[in-house]
């Protein structure tokens, strides 16, 4: 037995090394002052308390509330989160948020910062500006009054901006364009007012605009040029008449109660294949409605209540299977309500329908003779119009205080000028285009002509550049002419280079040489296979370079070129990320269905599918977003040519045709979720067999069993079903038996249904209609 004196004496060295460990990452003087200074403008609130307990700000314990992130020693992000929703703020009378911006810009490399709902008040202060670093601005659900002010544009690297829940006034600014970088622009619930300024439609990197609850008005900028916006919310304003000019990449429309008058474009709307929300509510819209949005293959939510809408419903109408609410109510619909809609065909899909002519008696419905004679009246708009632009000027009008009332008279009668002649313009009748989706020009008719492709077709783009032919010079440029120190691999044959082309794009280039064997016909068609292979869930080939190698004339050179992420990968996010930085559990999952999702575009996105692609969580990458994106799947041309394996989408081609050549990839992922689950490194066949002789005792017992082996860091945060659902389908992946695991489209399924558990409220009618943007802070 061992001496406890000699014990004793370990572990007060091992105490003593470990808090020597930690001197060494104390941050600079000025930046723990600032820290401390932070918390008594804050007013001590308890989840402050904790500063005075330590020296160690780097190496807090995060939680919701708190959380500090240091990197060398440098604070890069401030989480701070209150609990201040009700009024006056508790902050107080002499709270300063001058002095407290002042303390803030001491900490030159913060990237992040948000102090949601911890009662600032006044008007935000120009030492904003000196946050030159900052990524992520969220102040959300304060009390900060006042124009925006002009020195956040100086905040050049702004990548979100998040001002909800304020007393923000006056107009949105035109220099918001100059945020080259903004992804999400959130200022809902202020007292804004004014139009919205057209320089928006330049943000090409903006992914959610979100401008609710305001007192904006006139028409929305032409946005289909934002390839990349996904969430539209700009509900509760005056907005109008006509309906907003999108891309059709859009996934969440919401523009209810607002002011638009006009018809809606139903043929561009039912090129939206990946709309999932459309909430046109409590408009005045006018003309046909097409049954068609029923059946988007993304859709799941349908408002179009209050309106003029008409047209005839048809039984047989089919919709999508994921529809869970539709409200058509309070419109001049006719015809019957389609079977698909009915509620006894499912308890969870949510339907309202009164107030329109349907046949049949539920939910009131109107006899068909007042359809038709409110239709017919709807056509007699000018008066109507001029009286709603009367109203919702008085609106704006006596929504604003009496200091710039002044000022609002000037901005409505230049908005009443500028509304009229462009009303003139557009009774001229322009004409309603099809938007279509341009992809890469290498795409072939027979991949867009096959149905059961065509969904995940519109996608496999998105977000990417199109493919196409680079010069050797560009290449050269973005290498510095391929010099040696940005080699990233090297083989016999090839070599990966990183790099960053003209427009600031972040690559990885692969070098090939290759034997003059290979016809011009069989190079095309390698080329044209791997251009095809685009999808949000893969790292992408963007692009490629043929040339002649200057050695030997019997040798060509293929470049091909790749996104870059510097990310890192799933495992440094499980297991072996960094103190507030590791997934929790909805983000696990959602990593997890990325992945299979990219895996069934490999199988099933093209023909013939790519298969044999020796999956690892290391092969995984996060985007800023936390998007998984596999870098490293079974590319053509490689095999032939002897290339290496490794990362960043670089495998040797090792096809072989046989049955379930599928099941490999699915074996693969379930290793793949068991380092999800466990959130430790899974590295040998000895480490999988263990642990999967674990995790099937521990499933065929209790929910605390089940939670005894998964990551200690998730445990709270998993709901019991959403727990046990994915330890099955992982089981289900890495049976011993290939013809026993699931398709990639079941297992697919199943994370879905796993996520839907972790949020139930997403199947709550009640809670359906109160849905809420969420937004990457």
């Amino acid at each position: 037995m061992a001496n406890p004196v000699s014990i004793h004496t370990y572990l007060l060295l091992l105490s003593t090394f470990l808090h020597s460990v930690h001197l060494s990452n104390q941050l600079q003087p000025f930046e723990f002052n600032a820290l401390r200074e932070i918390q008594q403008f804050l007013n001590y609130p308890s989840l402050l308390s904790i500063f005075n307990n330590t020296w160690d700000f780097c190496n807090i314990d995060p939680s919701p509330l708190l959380n500090v992130v240091c990197y060398e020693d440098n604070v890069t992000q401030l989480h701070i989160t209150g609990n201040n929703g009700g009024f006056p703020p508790l902050l107080p009378q002499n709270f300063s948020i001058d002095a407290l911006f002042t303390s803030i810009s001491s900490l030159p490399n913060l990237k992040v910062l948000s102090l949601v709902s911890v009662g600032l008040w006044g008007p935000l202060p120009a030492t904003i500006g000196k946050l030159s670093a900052m990524e992520i601005l969220n102040l959300s659900s304060n009390y900060i009054n006042g124009f925006v002010p002009l020195e956040l544009s100086y905040l050049k690297n702004l990548q979100t901006l998040v001002l909800d829940h304020n007393k923000f006034t006056g107009q949105i600014p035109g220099w918001i364009s100059s945020f080259n970088d903004l992804a999400v622009l959130s200022l809902k619930n202020n007292s804004l007012f004014g139009s919205l300024p057209s320089s928006i439609s330049s943000l090409e990197n903006l992914r959610v605009l979100a401008m609710a609850d305001n007192h904006l008005y006139g028409e929305v900028p032409n946005l289909q040029n934002l390839t990349n916006l996904q969430v539209l919310d700009l509900k509760n304003n005056q907005f109008g008449p006509n309906f907003p000019v999108l891309n059709p990449k859009v996934v969440t429309v919401e523009i209810r109660n607002n002011s638009f008058q006009s018809s809606v474009p139903n043929e561009v709307l039912t090129s939206y294949f990946q709309l999932q929300k459309l909430d046109i509510s409590i408009n005045t819209f006018i003309g046909p409605f097409s049954p068609s949005l029923f059946s988007l293959p993304s859709i799941d939510y349908v408002d179009i209540s209050d309106n003029k809408l008409t047209g005839k419903l048809l039984h047989n109408t089919s919709c999508n299977a994921h529809l869970v609410f539709v409200n058509l109510s309070s419109n001049l619909l006719t015809g019957d309500l389609p079977e698909c809609l009915q509620q006894h065909k499912t308890e969870k899909r949510v339907v309202s329908y009164g107030g329109n002519c349907l046949s049949g008696e539920e939910q009131d419905q109107h006899p068909s003779s007042f359809c038709h004679g409110e239709a017919l009246a709807v056509k007699v708009t000018p008066q109507k119009l001029h009286h709603k632009e009367g109203e919702a000027m008085g609106v704006v009008g006596s929504s604003l205080a009496g200091g710039i009332a002044g000022l609002t008279v000037i901005v409505g009668l230049g908005y009443w000028v500028i509304h009229r002649r462009k009303r003139s313009a557009a009774m001229k009748g322009p004409s309603t285009r099809l938007i279509t989706e341009k992809l890469s020009t290498v795409n072939t008719v027979k991949l867009l002509s096959d149905a059961r492709y065509i969904s995940e077709t519109m996608k496999m783009g998105a977000n990417l550049p199109t493919y196409r032919a680079f010069a050797l010079e560009e290449l050269k440029e973005a290498t510095d002419n391929f010099t040696h120190s940005i080699i990233m691999a090297e083989g016999s044959l090839s070599q990966i280079y990183r790099g960053k082309l003209a427009d600031g794009t972040a690559v990885a280039i692969r070098c090939l040489k290759m034997k003059r064997k290979h016809s011009p016909q069989t190079l095309t068609h390698h080329i044209e296979m791997i251009s095809k292979l685009r999808h949000k869930h893969l790292l992408s080939c963007i692009g490629h370079c043929f040339e002649c190698c200057p050695d030997d004339s019997s040798v060509g050179i293929i470049y091909l070129v790749f996104q870059y992420l510097s990310n890192g990968t799933l495992r440094s996010s499980i297991s072996e990320g960094m103190a507030g930085q590791r997934l929790n559990w909805a983000q696990r999952i959602a990593g997890a269905i990325g992945i299979a999702k990219g895996i069934q575009f490999l199988h099933t996105g093209m023909i013939p599918g790519v298969f044999s692609n020796n999956l690892k969580i290391t092969d995984v990458v996060l985007d800023h977003n936390f998007h998984a994106k596999i870098c490293s799947y079974n590319l053509p041309l490689l095999a032939d040519n002897g290339g290496m394996g490794g990362s960043n989408g670089l495998k040797p081609n090792v096809r072989v045709r046989e049955k379930d050549e599928d099941k490999g990839d699915i074996h693969d992922f379930g290793v793949i979720l068991l380092e999800i689950l466990v959130g430790r490194p899974i590295i040998s066949e000895n480490d999988v067999m263990v642990v999967k002789d674990i995790l099937q005792v521990s499933n065929k017992m209790d929910d605390t069993a089940r939670r005894s082996i998964v990551d200690p860091a998730i445990i709270k945060e998993c709901s019991a079903e959403s727990l046990k659902t994915v330890m099955e389908i992982c089981l289900r992946c890495i049976s011993d038996d290939s013809t026993g695991r699931p398709s990639i489209d079941d297992v697919l399924w199943t994370l879905q249904f796993a996520a839907q558990l972790q949020d139930p409220w997403r199947l709550d009618s009640h809670h359906i209609h109160q849905q809420s943007v969420s937004l990457p802070l």
